[in-house]
């Protein structure tokens, strides 16, 4: 993985050691590379830390490396069911009959359910509500479920399914953006207001479009495709729902969202919401493919109630890729203006984004795909056309990076075209043109915080990109990407004035604290996050802090871990009550030691005297102190973005309170009898404000550096006849360590004025650059560019042989054959 020996430690953080002293890391303790651009800390930052920034063993990490945790499929109960779903074999059908009467007479079946006895219709966003939990009339997907059934073993069950008659009527099938924008094929919704399968369309535009193109002394005008693909977890989806005696329904369920599963759950079974409770154990990876109720989780709350026991289901690996809400496959059409200098007058970008069968994120997906484009370089005048359609394959939805990271494979790409064509350097060409801090862009995004510049120079000081870039033999190739990303969505998915964010922290009299948040812990570190904060603010060691976290029933609303919102928002509203906290612990040890509250200090377990150090009391004192002056000792707090949306349709989409920064260079060589791509390196520097843990940070940005690999050169999302050709991990390929370069992780900061120490997002920006990067490195090594992802050895060939004959791209893709949206 990471080069650890190549790490650049120019300059790392001060006041960062686990010990608490203000001393800079030493070199075997510093993991990762720290730079920071000026200022350094706004005011009111404290200038000394004792657990923020340190690089310490995750709260949780003891737990899991002994195989003391318990995923939700670790979850047995007393007299449990076991469940199965049996799904649709074909594309798209009308169910003429659904007869379980034999699956109900083996032995061992308990309880059968079909769509009929759950029919109300829900969805993750409130606009499209347009699934059942299973088939009532009409099927659409290879993988649509049917029915459940539960017993005694998870065999029997298996085996119940095969005794289970369907009648399907066949309908013709939608399979792809071209078929599902033609009117002569069955809308897979009814929909009276359309004659084709087109979901959701968006049409913005802002500034003066057709002046900027009449200014531009070149356009570029280009064709891009990006393949969908799934998130592929180490965990299975997994649910066990347990109907108690007193009438109400706890799920353990592998969600991000345990908030949004409340709220459907109680609306889809006519429960209260105050009968039902889930609970998110930890989470074997999530990566956006658990950010949404799914069929099966509310197919066992149902059965459990109905039987009266408790109820599992776990997903085979081939259900999680009927089930996934993965990556959209989508088309662009990308048009740019510029001066002769590269200065962009004018961007027109059109994007299809092929949705599956049902809605999910999709029209929060369709905007995304050109909502963020004017947040990472300046374009005065922009134009953005989107088109969502529904077809008959697997639903999709978000995944790290959602909607943003198929155009920003379109858009840098064609930036690299751009700067080759004007004889730029691509890093300092993107400099240039690079947004600025505390701006706002042309559709009305406000812009805080901003390390591209930084990133960019970070990235290609550390590879020699100059040096190298159009220098190197052929076959090998550097290539250079930018991107941005969200800390957190503006706007909750169901719109109301309450915040996104609570958090409670009690304090006991023996020292403990235990911090209560409704966050749900995928593997990417939120529990430790929380514990570090809180610790940071009341001076104890982040392993005196108990992290209480995704359960409906004892911690306060989060809206999920999506959208890297968590740092952001839970991160402010657990520093928020912490300093509650603190207030009271203040007061208390203030008057113990006859001193003003403002010249107490605490770090180290202790509250101590700022200008007589040695005048202190532990802070156990100081907490029973507290207590016996105030009562229990509880700190409540929250966070609601501040209300960004502009005064136009669509503008929900986009604004968030900060934004991330990453840059990217990838290093390849390609082999020139087989094209096989190899990269030989990534160097991804990410601006993430401020690393509350510089470990954890650093293995985000190599875990979508890994990601991003993947869907850069093998992932795609095959059908043939309707079905998906490689529904498993054998044939569905990912980087194994084998094909995983060494990757260089350089963590940017720039202390967000509005971060919880200045802390900004580091799970999903990161990934964006990746894909660009090695498409413009494969770019440089042939001189000749692969339109569409992924860059397999297929289509090296085929960009070599037609560069050979003159040509120096590979053939576009084939248009949409429509006029465009």
């Amino acid at each position: 993985m990471a080069e650890r020996s190549e790490r650049d430690l120019r300059t790392v953080s001060t006041a960062t050691n686990p010990d608490g002293d203000a001393r800079p890391l030493s070199k075997s303790m510093a993991t990762h590379s720290i730079l920071r651009s000026a200022p350094a800390r706004p005011a009111g930052k404290p200038e000394g830390f004792s657990v923020v920034g340190a690089a310490l063993p995750r709260v949780d990490a003891y737990a899991k490396v002994t195989g003391e945790e318990r995923f939700a499929d670790d979850i047995f109960l007393p007299q449990m069911l076991f469940g199965k779903m049996l799904r649709s074999v074909v594309p798209h059908a009308r169910l003429k009959r659904v007869d379980c009467t034999r699956a109900l007479a083996l032995p061992g079946v308990v309880a059968v359910a079909t769509g009929a006895d759950l029919p109300v219709r829900y969805g993750i966003l409130p606009s499209s509500p347009d699934e059942t939990v299973m088939a009532i009339d009409r099927v659409r997907y290879v993988g649509d479920p049917i029915a459940t059934v539960v017993a005694d073993d998870e065999l029997t069950a298996e085996e119940a399914l095969s005794l289970i008659d369907v009648e399907y009527e066949p309908l013709p099938a939608v399979m792809s953006i071209e078929e599902a924008l033609r009117e002569d094929l069955p809308q897979i919704h009814d929909n009276a207001r359309r004659t084709n399968n087109v979901q959701k369309e968006v049409h913005l535009v802002f500034g003066e479009v057709d002046a900027g193109f009449a200014e531009a002394d070149r356009i570029f005008e280009d064709e891009f495709f990006f393949d969908g693909n799934t998130h592929a977890p180490i965990e299975q989806h997994a649910v066990v729902a347990h109907f108690g005696a007193d009438g109400k329904l706890t799920f353990w369920c592998s969600t991000q969202t345990p908030h949004y599963l409340h709220r459907i759950a109680a609306q889809v079974l006519e429960l209260p919401g105050s009968h039902v409770r889930v609970i998110a154990p930890p989470i074997g990876g999530g990566f956006g493919g658990k950010t949404e109720p799914f069929a099966h989780e509310l197919a066992a709350g149902y059965l459990a109630r109905k039987t009266g026991r408790p109820v599992k289901i776990c997903l085979t690996r081939e259900e999680v890729f009927y089930a996934h809400r993965g990556r959209h496959p989508v088309k662009f059409k990308v048009k740019t203006g510029v001066k002769s200098d590269g200065t962009i007058t004018a961007c027109h970008l059109q994007s299809w984004l092929d949705g599956g069968a049902y809605a999910s994120y999709g029209v929060a997906t369709t905007y995304y795909t050109g909502a963020l484009t004017t947040v990472t370089y300046k374009i005065p005048a922009y134009k953005f056309d989107g088109c969502r359609v529904y077809t008959n394959k697997p639903p999709c939805g978000p995944k790290r990076g959602h909607g943003t990271t198929q155009p920003r494979y379109a858009l840098e790409c064609q930036l690299d075209k751009i700067a080759d064509a004007l004889g730029l350097d691509a890093v300092e060409y993107r400099k240039r043109i690079a947004v600025d801090p505390y701006t706002t862009t042309v559709n009305g995004l406000r812009i805080t915080s901003c390390g591209l510049r930084e990133c960019l120079d970070a990235a290609a000081s550390a590879t020699g990109y100059t040096v190298k870039k159009g220098k190197l033999p052929r076959g090998r190739g550097i290539g250079v990407a930018a991107s941005s990303y969200l800390c957190g969505a503006g706007l909750p998915i169901y719109w109301n004035p309450m915040p996104q964010s609570g958090a409670i922290v009690k304090v006991d009299r023996g020292g403990g604290v235990t911090v209560f948040c409704g966050t749900s812990d995928v593997g990417q570190g939120s529990n430790h996050m929380l514990a570090a904060i809180v610790a940071e603010t009341l001076g104890v060691d982040v392993m005196d802090v108990r992290v209480c976290a995704g359960d409906t029933d004892l911690t306060p609303v989060d809206l999920g871990s999506y959208s890297s919102r968590v740092t952001f928002m839970a991160g402010n509203a657990a520093r928020e009550a912490a300093v509650n906290v603190r207030q009271r612990i203040v007061a208390a040890a203030a008057q113990k030691l006859g001193i003003l509250p403002e010249r107490c200090a605490l770090a180290a377990r202790r509250v101590y005297d700022i200008d007589h150090p040695d005048d202190q009391l532990t802070f156990i004192e100081a907490a029973q102190a507290a207590e016996a002056a105030f009562g229990t000792i509880v700190g409540v707090g929250s966070y609601a973005p501040p209300k960004l949306a502009a005064d136009y349709k669509g503008s929900g989409v986009g604004p968030s309170p900060a934004y991330s920064y990453s840059a990217c260079v990838a290093e390849v060589d390609i082999d020139l009898e087989t094209g096989e791509v190899t990269v030989e390196k990534l160097t991804v520097a990410h601006d993430v404000g401020r690393a509350i843990n510089p470990a954890a940070v650093e293995g985000q940005i190599e875990g979508s550096a890994y990601m991003g690999l993947g869907e850069a050169l093998m992932e795609e999302w095959p059908f043939r006849a309707g079905e998906h050709k490689i529904p498993n991990l054998l044939d569905y390929k990912t980087p194994t360590s084998l094909e995983t370069p060494p990757i260089h992780a350089i963590i940017i900061e720039t202390d967000d004025k509005e971060g919880p120490f200045g802390a900004k997002e580091s799970g999903q920006g990161p990934l964006n650059p990746v894909i660009p990067a090695i498409a413009n490195a494969v770019a440089d090594a042939l001189n000749a560019r692969v339109y569409s992802t992924p860059i397999t050895a297929e289509k090296i060939l085929k960009a070599m042989d037609a560069a050979a004959g003159g040509v120096l791209r590979l053939r576009k893709p084939a248009p949409v054959a429509v006029a465009p949206v």
